[in-house]
C-alpha cells in the first residue's frame, strides 16, 4: 500500500529558521511542501521517510533565504495493481461505490466490478448482491424479498482487490478555443484516483466472509 520513492528538490530555509539544525528544517520544508500532494506516476505524498544526501545551504540575491539541493525518501500511498485492501463504503450511486481510507477518497468499484448478480437500491442508495439467484435484470432483482439481499452499505468496511489506478493532469488556464469556437472545459477530475473489484471470493463487506473463516478450536483439533 505505502511505497518508497526518492526525489530530489532545491529547499529553501527562511532566516527565522536558521537556528533551527538544518536537518530539522528541511524536513518540515519538505513536508509543508509535499504532503497530501499527488506526484503524477509517483501517488498520494504522506511525509518524508528520510534525508539520503543535503548539500552546503547557499543564499541567493534578494531573498535572503538558505538554498540547499537535497535528495530523499518520501512515503508515498499507492497500491500495487492486484493488492488486497481494506476501505469504508464512503457512497453509492447508480454507477458503482465509492470508497476511502481515511485520507484518500477517490477509489471506486464499478458496476462491472460488483459481484452477480447485483443492482442498486435506489430506496437504500445501497448496492446489493443477491447470491444464488437467477435473476438476470435490475428489474427482476429490485423485485426480490429484501431479507434475501446482502446490501453494501454506507460506512460499511469491504475488502477489496486494486485492478488499476489512473493519474490525470488538470491543466490551468482559461478554455482553450478550436477553430474560433470556445470548448467547454470537462468537469474537474481527481489528480489519483483507483478502481477496484469485489467481485470474487473473500472480497466485499468483511461480515460476508466472517461465517466462512475456519474456527481456530477445529484447526488445532484437526
Amino acid at each position: 500500500m505505502f511505497v518508497l520513492s526518492i526525489i530530489k528538490d532545491t529547499i529553501a530555509i527562511l532566516p527565522t529558521n536558521f537556528g533551527v539544525p538544518s536537518a530539522q528544517a528541511l524536513i518540515s520544508e519538505i513536508n509543508k511542501k509535499y504532503a497530501n500532494r499527488v506526484l503524477h506516476d509517483v501517488g498520494l505524498c504522506i511525509c518524508v521517510f528520510d534525508l539520503v544526501e543535503a548539500g552546503e545551504g547557499k543564499v541567493r540575491y534578494g531573498d535572503g533565504c538558505l538554498w540547499y539541493k537535497v535528495r530523499f525518501r518520501m512515503v508515498v500511498f499507492r497500491p500495487f495493481a492486484s493488492e488486497v485492501i481494506l476501505a469504508k463504503v464512503k457512497s453509492s450511486d447508480e454507477d458503482g461505490i465509492r470508497l476511502s481510507v481515511g485520507f484518500f477518497d477517490d477509489i471506486y468499484v464499478p458496476l462491472a466490478y460488483l459481484p452477480q448478480p447485483s443492482a442498486f437500491d435506489p430506496n437504500e442508495r445501497a448496492h446489493f448482491w443477491l447470491p444464488d439467484s437467477e435473476a438476470t435484470t435490475a428489474h427482476e432483482l429490485l423485485e426480490s424479498a429484501t431479507a434475501d439481499r446482502m446490501y453494501i452499505d454506507q460506512g460499511e468496511v469491504v475488502r477489496v482487490r486494486v485492478e488499476a489506478d489512473e493519474f490525470y493532469d488538470d491543466e490551468p488556464g482559461p478554455p482553450k478555443a478550436s477553430e474560433g469556437i470556445a470548448v467547454k472545459r470537462e468537469a474537474r477530475r481527481a489528480p489519483y484516483s483507483m478502481i477496484c473489484s469485489i467481485a470474487e471470493q473473500g472480497l466485499g463487506p468483511v461480515p460476508w466472509w466472517k461465517s466462512a473463516q475456519p474456527d481456530g478450536d477445529a484447526m488445532e483439533e484437526a
